[in-house]
């Protein structure tokens, strides 16, 4: 998490359940959602690459379903060969971000003898659907597993290099329990990815583990770990770490401020984020 990776919807999913199952009953079970994400990284390149993202998610928490809409506008700036949401690939579309024929800003420049293409670009990212039922679930709610289905759309426009320009499909189960003021969660998960004329990927598994901590009846904070196998040929796994802190801003707000650190080249240097949901 958190410039939306695909990837990493798994784990913001679960911070969504828990969060779900914590909230009084007088809410609504819709919820609409809008923030920002940055982040940075070299993605075992000699030069960085800045990822922004602004997406709106329509959400859906029902006593078992769990319903997610999610369309981010993306702006990036770096390597034609770092695509948001996979990280490093070996890209050869002619026409992507940084190429003299490309629609995303051309430049060229030398690095340690190589000629490095970068550039800038912004648009519509791909659009995440995903939709998961809890069928294991106790008398008090405070212990469930589920399995959710996910799909990233490739809206994304591939000739400014903002996606690969295919659909992406994925499954996951996922676990929580609560007591006292914790909340421990995880996830594991397998993505069949779609493979493009100048992309190549091989489809790949994902883990994530988590624990939040109910600081008052308004504030929890936490953290959570992502790792993602290798995808990508030229690229790398994805290890990550990321703090949170949700806080009740009313009965029907929630704010969460994260901060995001990478430790593999699949995954950014750092990052940070926040996000507002109403619900309703």
């Amino acid at each position: 998490m958190n410039n939306k990776r695909l990837l990493a919807l798994t784990s913001s999913l679960l911070f969504g359940l828990a969060a779900a199952h914590a909230a009084p009953s007088d809410q609504g079970p819709w919820s609409l959602s809008a923030g920002f994400d940055y982040s940075s990284g070299k993605y075992g390149l000699n030069t960085t690459t800045d990822i922004w993202s602004v997406p709106l998610t329509l959400g859906y928490s029902g006593d078992r379903w769990r319903f997610r809409l999610t369309v981010p506008y993306i702006d990036v700036s770096g390597s034609s060969d770092v695509i948001p949401g996979i990280g490093r690939v070996d890209n050869g579309n002619p026409l992507s971000r940084g190429r003299s024929n490309g629609r995303g800003g051309a430049n060229a420049v030398i690095v340690n003898g190589t000629v490095v293409t970068t550039g800038s670009a912004s648009g519509l990212g791909d659009v995440t659907a995903s939709a998961g039922y809890e069928f294991l679930q106790s008398a008090d709610r405070s212990f469930g597993m589920g399995l959710t289905g996910l799909v990233k759309f490739g809206t994304a426009d591939a000739d400014k290099g903002l996606g690969t320009g295919k659909n992406d499909y994925g499954v996951a189960l996922d676990i929580h329990k609560s007591y006292d003021s914790w909340t421990t969660y995880g996830s594991v998960g397998w993505t069949d990815y779609g493979n493009s004329s100048y992309i190549q990927l091989k489809n790949g598994f994902d883990a994530t583990i988590g624990a939040g901590y109910h600081v008052s009846s308004g504030d929890t904070v936490g953290a959570s770990y992502l790792y993602h196998e290798k995808i990508a040929v030229g690229g790398g796994p994805q290890s990550e770490l990321t703090a949170y802190w949700n806080h009740r801003l009313t009965e029907t707000a929630r704010l969460q401020l994260y901060v995001l650190g990478g430790f593999a080249n699949g995954s950014p240097d750092y990052g940070a984020g926040a996000s507002v949901r109403y619900l309703f």
